[in-house]
């Protein structure tokens, strides 16, 4: 009722419409299609440019830059991350090529491709690993400052180990001897002692086929390693060059073995190797078998990619 008094005060007044009468002071207009413009223009001249430096630079508020910049622009401010390396199109190619090559033998006889898998790769491993900012997290009340975390390193302690597992499980760890490298000679011999593991632990697997499946480093392609694949009757999966997004130690063992052991202060090798080995064998029924199915998962993302990187994604099991 206020409303419609309002109106009939103002047309007994004399107003003859119900557009918005002038306003002083600079009229709204940062918003229009020339200014969006010419943000979006700041944006594609320097991604890294300051929402404080845009407005300084068009004579406007920070507010309305972020109201461009997210209204009408649909656009956020995101950190660079990490790849292997900056693959041309004839990488990328390569990559899904690959995939799609190896998508297609499992679909196949799924359950049975994924069965033959051995995997395996080498890491080190710290004697003490710092935690991350996001292990280290902790609740808090409104007023409690907030908690301090003091910068540490990786200890120089560390034990290189060589992990080779499968849907079951772990089947051989290798750990380096102090002051040796891994070359292709200890690799073959790696492989000849894989062979024995799988003879004992999973009976069947060798005479269906063992598929390995093993990044592309020098030590596993050259001349030693593969005639030991082939004298161990293995079959070795395509790997594409610069892909540890493809090798199931890399995107999914390692990680989480490693979140396990980080923060923890370990005093020697032998206490290392005891931590690492007790917490492989007590991981449930299908943790591994989840890991190597991500696979599928994964060949199917860089299919639909063209062969590009896709966002970090963690693999976890489901069993726990």
């Amino acid at each position: 009722m206020a409303r419609v008094n309002f109106w009939v005060a103002e047309f007994k007044r004399g107003r003859v419409n119900l557009e918005d009468e002038p306003r002083p002071g600079r009229p709204v207009e940062v918003t229009e299609d020339q200014t969006s413009e010419a943000v979006k223009q700041l944006v594609v001249k320097d991604r890294r440019m300051k929402v404080s430096e845009m407005a300084m630079a068009l004579y406007i508020s920070e507010g309305s830059v972020h109201t461009i910049l997210h209204d009408r622009l649909g656009m956020r401010k995101l950190s660079a991350r990490w790849v292997p390396k900056c693959l041309s199109d004839d990488q990328k190619a390569v990559r899904a090529s690959m995939c799609q090559a190896l998508l297609t033998q499992c679909c196949r006889d799924a359950d049975n491709f994924m069965e033959r898998i051995v995997t395996g790769d080498e890491t080190w491993v710290h004697h003490y690993d710092p935690e991350t900012k996001e292990q280290s997290k902790q609740w808090s009340g409104f007023a409690s400052p907030r908690p301090k975390k003091f910068k540490t390193q990786p200890s120089a302690g560390k034990v290189m180990a060589t992990i080779f597992w499968d849907t079951k499980g772990v089947l051989l760890i290798d750990y380096l001897p102090r002051g040796q490298t891994i070359t292709g000679e200890y690799y073959s011999d790696l492989l000849d002692r894989l062979r024995t593991a799988i003879l004992a632990k999973r009976r069947g697997k060798i005479t269906k086929g063992v598929l390995l499946q093993h990044d592309n480093v020098r030590v596993h392609t050259c001349r030693l390693a593969v005639a030991a694949v082939k004298c161990n009757g293995f079959k070795v999966l395509s790997h594409p060059p610069y892909s540890p997004d493809l090798a199931p130690s890399d995107y999914f063992l390692f990680p989480n073995l490693k979140k396990e052991l980080r923060g923890r202060q370990i005093r020697s090798d032998d206490e290392l190797t005891t931590a690492l080995e007790g917490w492989l064998h007590e991981q449930p029924h299908g943790f591994y078998h989840n890991g190597l199915l991500a696979l599928t998962h994964r060949w199917t993302k860089y299919i639909d990619l063209n062969g590009d990187y896709v966002e970090k994604e963690e693999v976890r099991s489901s069993s726990k």
